[in-house]
């Protein structure tokens, strides 16, 4: 098999396809990333701490943090941006599968996780697409300068660290973790889920991948799995396109298959196939067993009809008409809602007023009394990010550990508290809003998680600082209001039929 990396130039078929020499593996690479899809889903259901540790002694890490660069996209509220890398690397016992030196990846997939298991999209990137290309560390320090090429160079010659940062350039997401898999566990992940429902247009037999279906639906196990995701010329156009859309439908019938409530109430199949998971897998060293285990509870309750697949919209790039270029006017809307998932609505500007309770206002964080003045300006309409608004929690009633607990419903709305504490003075009837000078557009924030207590301007307090006054009327932290997600053409849903319309 050559060794020439995927990026170099090469005859390829109009619209993406891939060169003869390459047939069947990216396929197999295809077919592996398929399975993480639900990984995070189904790990919800274990909550035995014992699993969770014999499980996460079973995934490897990487470190990339010191690779990454300093002006990255800030993390704008609590979703989960997890980045998927297909990797095709022959190292140890993938050896099986060829000889090829190196490491390349043909997939690319952003899996956006809203907070508490409201929607999962897994935005696929095609790997013929042309982007700018950041400069890019290598684990050596070195650096790989900027240029215009394939989205799957970043991968082949800077790694997940390179894919990670160009992903995030483009498109000004912040990620959160990266997820590598390479296909040595394909066919025992498959087994240990039970196996996995296709569909097929009509009789399939090619001897090369090795795989005879019958017609129609049916179940697919270990080396029919293989078979069928390294097909290419039987099924399909054979262009890169058409390669994604097969496997988002694959990907689709595992996050059902694995979401199903026959699986997760059986801890035993669930144990085996994530531990077969584990095993297929390396992550970034932050991911750790912790953030796993939080980031599982957050998101039971997800089913498969709340996950869904789609494609970066993309247009014939001109210079090349075997490759293309993102649509920027269909492709901005979509990283817009993944950017601002979970974000408040802007509320009403209310009217300048003093400090709660008079004049003296609330006393400060150290309880010194401040004063509303005669500058304090309206609240402006428009909030800031939660994750951009410091605020400091004061517990001004009777009740212990109050502030703490309104605090950890606050950090859980992607706010950052750096203070929480006791208002001395005695017990203080309303709860109230309070911001230092400059913050009126994130109290505004924060007023919208907190509703029903209009911010008021604070003149002795911090610049940039909001302060919630915890009266003994109490702070409800009011649900977060999510948009949902644009629609875009072609997208598959998990819960679908495999049978039904494609």
């Amino acid at each position: 098999m050559s060794s020439r990396s995927v990026f170099e130039s090469e005859p390829v078929p109009p619209g993406g396809g891939e060169p003869p020499h390459r047939t069947g593996r990216a396929w197999r690479v295809l077919g592996i990333l398929s399975i993480v899809m639900s990984v995070v889903l189904v790990a919800g259901s274990i909550t035995a701490y014992a699993l969770w540790r014999r499980i996460d002694g079973q995934i490897g890490r990487e470190n990339v943090t010191g690779q990454l660069p300093a002006n990255r996209p800030p993390k704008l509220n609590n979703a989960m941006n997890i980045l998927l890398i297909g990797s095709d690397s022959r190292m140890g016992a993938n050896a099986r599968y060829g000889t090829e030196v190196g490491e390349r990846s043909d997939t690319t997939i952003l899996l956006h996780l809203s907070p508490g298991g409201d929607q999962a999209i897994g935005i696929s990137f095609p790997r013929d697409s042309m982007v700018r290309i950041p400069d890019c560390k290598r684990k050596n320090g070195n650096v790989i300068p900027g240029r215009l090429d394939m989205i799957n160079s970043a991968f082949a010659q800077g790694g997940s660290a390179c894919t990670w940062a160009t992903i995030e350039s483009l498109t000004k997401i912040h990620i959160d973790h990266f997820v590598k898999v390479d296909f040595t566990g394909f066919k025992r992940v498959v087994d240990a889920l039970g196996g996995v429902e296709i569909c097929v247009p009509r009789r399939i037999d090619d001897p090369k991948a090795e795989l005879h279906l019958r017609r129609g639906r049916q179940i697919v196990h270990g080396d029919q799995a293989l078979g069928y995701v390294r097909t290419r010329y039987v099924l399909g156009d054979g262009s890169d396109l058409g390669r994604i859309r097969r496997q988002q439908q694959f990907m689709a019938s595992v996050v059902k298959k694995a979401t199903d409530k026959g699986m997760l109430k059986d801890p035993g199949r669930v144990y085996s196939f994530l531990s077969a998971v584990a095993k297929s897998i390396k992550v970034d060293d932050e991911f750790t067993m912790q953030a796993m285990e939080r980031l599982a509870t957050g998101l039971r309750g997800m089913s498969a009809g709340k996950v869904r697949f789609v494609t970066v919209p993309v247009e014939a790039y001109p210079a090349d008409k075997n490759r293309v270029q993102f649509a920027q006017a269909q492709a901005e809307p979509l990283f817009e809602a993944i950017r601002h998932d979970n974000a408040p609505p802007a509320p009403a500007p209310p009217a300048a007023g003093k400090g709660p309770g008079g004049p003296a206002g609330p006393g400060g964080p150290a309880g010194q009394a401040g004063q509303a003045g005669p500058q304090q300006r309206p609240v402006q309409a428009r909030p800031v990010p939660p994750a951009q608004v410091k605020v400091t929690v004061l517990n001004a009633t009777s009740e212990q550990g109050l502030a703490g607990r309104v605090g950890e419903q606050i950090r859980g709305r992607g706010f950052q508290v750096v203070k929480v504490g006791t208002k001395k003075g005695g017990a203080h009837p309303r709860t109230e809003i309070l911001f230092g000078p400059g913050a009126d557009r994130q109290a505004a924030a924060l007023a919208a998680a907190v509703p029903g207590h209009p911010p008021r301007a604070f003149a002795s307090g911090t610049p940039g600082m909001v302060y919630l006054v915890i009266g003994t009327d109490g702070a409800d932290v009011g649900p977060a209001a999510r948009r949902p997600l644009p629609k875009v053409p072609g997208e598959i849903r998990a819960d679908r039929d495999v049978c039904g319309p494609q």
